[in-house]
């Protein structure tokens, strides 16, 4: 079994467009963590560039990451910000040897 990790960043192109983002983004991340097979979800706005969000999320193995996805597609959260640009990178790491970030 493999734990999935999704890292990078949420890159707004407006002010606007990331105001809106942070707006909807608590109930986002209330959803999310109460999601069954979330270790860990996180997304943050940089203070240095206020138009990016830093993203890092994990889950127990790929139907866990799945169905968050599947889930997402049907949320306010994508409505408002599906036309946002993402850098992720998405990575599979053996149970074993996971572990959450210090």
């Amino acid at each position: 079994m493999t734990v999935i990790t999704l890292s990078g960043f949420l890159i707004c192109r407006s002010m606007d467009e990331a105001d809106r983002a942070a707006r909807l983004l608590p109930d986002h991340l209330r959803l999310t963590r109460a999601e069954p097979g979330c270790l860990r979800f996180d997304v943050v706005r940089s203070m240095a560039d206020p138009l990016r969000f830093a993203v890092f999320e994990t889950f127990t193995d790929r139907a866990a990451f799945e169905a968050h996805q599947a889930r997402t597609r049907d949320s306010i959260w994508w409505q408002a910000t599906r036309h946002i640009p993402r850098d992720y990178r998405i990575e599979e790491t053996p149970r074993g040897i996971w572990r959450t970030a210090d």
